[in-house]
């Protein structure tokens, strides 16, 4: 299965993390200081610019007080 930094899953989740991050009130530097991470770690991931792996994933849900097993059923159900 080839590796697509554009596939409809990959966009689907970074719509849902920016959505989560902005329903949440929260600028990219404010979630970056809840991670301990620079604002370009936020950035790149809600670019596509950069992958979240598993447990940065489980990060990013956990700050934004999302159920992080919701956001992947959500993922998901999207068409491939």
């Amino acid at each position: 299965m080839p590796r697509s930094r554009r596939s409809p899953r990959r966009a689907r989740l970074q719509e849902l993390l920016i959505e989560g991050r902005r329903a949440s009130g929260l600028t990219q530097t404010d979630l970056a200081a809840r991670l301990g991470r620079p604002q370009s770690f936020v950035s790149k991931y809600e670019t596509g610019e950069r992958r979240l792996d598993v447990v940065e994933f489980l990060e990013v849900a956990e700050a934004l007080r999302l159920d992080a097993a919701e956001l992947l059923a959500e993922v998901a159900r999207d068409p491939t």
